[in-house]
């Protein structure tokens, strides 16, 4: 059961909010031009084989009943679950301990704890409006179990849920589902929606207020954004079983509505979040961040996010979890507690035949004691008709793929190779290709040219992938040029 007490005060910190408001208007978003470029290689992390392509190399030859590599599944699931595998936690194992050793809040013997799980990116959208508005819990398919067992569920509502029919001037894709759809969370149940994100002001104001009125009749409790800023601000503190939750819920304010004095999302001032995370700790709470945060559709997490994440690991989080780039990323334990950079979809259709960007993972978190006892990983695929658990043999070729791109993560180097290798696949033309096209847009469809155009130098996804790019072909030595 979950029981929620008076929000916390704004002075406990968090996010803060700023940038210009959106202005209406319709416009879907071109393809990004990195998405076109020809697949290379460079350096000790070639992107062919850890970037793109490495869910569909690595899944492609799996299929649902194939439990020939049960034990090998069994063994795999145990190292990841119990924080055993040194490719994703630095060697260092998840420290479990009793409920006599770290302090009963309910008298003597064990505490219950709570178990919670963590899911990513869900919207009524494409394939999936049809399946929820007939069936709503059908949408789930053999995962709603795996939900269903746990004591509270946490999602990220990537969409304004509304009959608003004006949507904003932005740079990618406007998403809402409708008012009646939010049975789809309230059928599972989802308790908390995380809205920290880049959709949730998809239909301005009026969008965003319908959207939380929407959510609060269905019973599913809000964090990450408000009509003022003290809302956005405010962690969500709850009572679930024997413990105290706290979530945090952040993002980089992509075209976004948002002021000084809201509304808005909370937003990335780490060392705000961070204060929030101590406040919470010390009384106890089991802390849970939510960050909707890096560059969409490669496997690795950039340096920007990965410092992030850890410092709010290092201020106390028990788990920080992220999404927004629409496929699996690494994850690693430190001091005990959990990282997942990116949890890839969950509940949110995208039309490319591509298993990287058809697969994810959930979270499982067994929280006891105010810390964090273990973890469990459900990974499933996405279909057009819901999702889908992965067979043992695929679910043992997601683990492999999960190490690989989480190894990266065991030294400074690792990481910084990784993205250099995505700089080397983006390139100069990928460079070139992203401007000319928001410029070609700027001459069509000039609002939306100037949203994009905006998007790229205030949102830190982009204004670090062209920073670190220009700084990169500079380095780089000019090939030669041919006479004529």
């Amino acid at each position: 059961m979950v029981k929620e007490p008076a929000r916390a005060s704004s002075r406990d910190g968090a996010g803060m909010i700023d940038g210009p408001a959106v202005r209406p208007g319709p416009g879907p978003d071109p393809q990004p031009a990195r998405s076109r470029i020809r697949t290379r290689t460079s350096g000790a992390w070639p992107f062919r084989a850890f970037g793109r392509s490495f869910m569909s190399r690595l899944l492609s030859s799996g299929s649902a009943d194939d439990d020939s590599s049960g034990p090998r599944v069994a063994e795999s699931r145990r190292a990841l679950d119990f924080g055993l595998a040194p490719a994703l936690i630095n060697g260092q194992a998840m420290t479990r301990r009793s409920g006599s050793e770290r302090g009963s809040r309910g008298g003597t013997g064990r505490p219950r704890g709570a178990s919670i799980v963590v899911a990513s990116d869900w919207a009524p959208i494409r394939a999936f409006e049809p399946v929820m508005s007939a069936d709503p819990p059908a949408v789930y398919g053999d995962l709603l179990p795996v939900l269903r067992r746990a004591d509270m569920r946490i999602v990220n509502c990537e969409c304004a849920l509304t009959r608003a029919r004006r949507p904003v001037w932005k740079s990618g894709a406007v998403f809402k589902g409708r008012p009646s759809h939010a049975s789809a969370l309230s059928a599972v149940p989802f308790e908390v929606a995380t809205l920290a994100n880049n959709h949730v002001f998809d239909y301005g104001l009026t969008g965003f207020r319908e959207t939380l009125d929407v959510l609060r009749r269905h019973g599913v409790r809000t964090v990450g954004a408000g009509m003022t800023l003290a809302e956005a601000l405010a962690p969500l503190r709850l009572t679930v079983g024997d413990e105290r939750i706290t979530i945090v819920n952040f993002g980089e304010g992509e075209d976004l509505t948002a002021s000084t004095g809201g509304p808005g999302v909370c937003g990335w001032e780490i060392d705000q979040l961070a204060r929030t995370i101590r406040a919470a700790k010390r009384r106890g709470d089991f802390v849970v961040v939510v960050g909707h945060a890096g560059l969409e559709y490669i496997p690795f997490p950039p340096p920007y996010v990965v410092e992030a994440f850890r410092a709010l690991s290092e201020a106390g989080a028990d788990c920080v979890v992220g999404h927004h780039p629409h496929v699996p990323q690494g994850l690693e334990v430190r001091r005990g507690r959990l990282i997942a950079y990116g949890l890839g979809n969950f509940a949110f259709f995208q039309p490319p035949e591509l298993l990287y960007r058809r697969t994810g993972f959930c979270l499982s978190l067994e929280a006891r004691a105010g810390g964090l006892a273990s973890y469990a990983l459900h990974p499933y695929r996405i279909t057009d008709q819901g999702l889908r658990r992965l067979g043992a043999g695929e679910e043992r070729r997601f683990r492999e793929a999960l190490g690989r791109v989480s190894s990266p993560l065991r030294t400074a180097k690792g990481i910084a190779e990784a993205w250099q290798s995505y700089l080397a696949f983006y390139g100069p033309e990928g460079l070139k290709a992203e401007v000319l096209g928001i410029l070609g847009m700027m001459d069509t469809e000039p609002r939306k040219g100037a949203a994009m155009f905006r998007n790229r130098i205030t949102t830190l996804q982009h204004r670090e992938l062209w920073r670190d790019a220009l700084t990169r072909f500079m380095s780089e030595r000019p090939a030669p040029v041919r006479p004529d």
